[in-house]
Parts: structure tokens; sequence; C-alpha cells
């Protein structure tokens, strides 16, 4: 049961790796928008750039880590299949 349950927090496909990544960025721009109110000038804009930038890191990390998995699965797929 909490295997099933545990499964649904798992990025399996590039698609639900992006729908999470533009939820990040939603969060992220809201964050930052109110880092504007707060801190007027330069302060705010920079802080509204590290919300931004944590987001763009963030989602290359994702995307890097659903690559990387997908060649591992390939990888023992090839290695228990007999070469033809």
């Amino acid at each position: 049961m909490f295997r099933k349950i545990s499964r649904l927090f798992v990025i399996k496909t590039r698609l639900e790796a992006f729908l999470i990544i533009y939820a990040l960025a939603l969060g992220a721009t809201e964050r930052g928008s109110v880092y504007l109110d707060q801190y007027p000038g330069w302060g705010g804009k920079l802080l509204f750039l590290a919300c931004t930038a944590a987001v763009f890191m963030a989602g290359g990390k994702i995307l890097d880590c659903l690559k990387y998995e997908r060649g591992e699965l390939a990888a023992k797929k090839k290695a228990i299949l007999p070469a033809e």
C-alpha cells in the first residue's frame, strides 16, 4: 500500500517534470513579486532574480536526473537481454 502511494511522488516522464518546473516557476515569481514590494530598488530585484535562478537550476537538475535514470534503465535491460 505504501509503495503505491510513494509511486505518486516519483517523476517518471518529461511531461511530469515540465509540469513540476512550471509550478515551481509560478511559486518563485509570486515570491519574487512579494520581494519587489517588500524591498524596493536593487535589493528586491536581486531577490527576484535569485528566485527565478533557483527554478532554472532545479529544473535542469530534474531533467538531468530523468535522462540519467532512463539511461540506467536501458543499460539494465541491455545487460539482461542476450546479445543477438
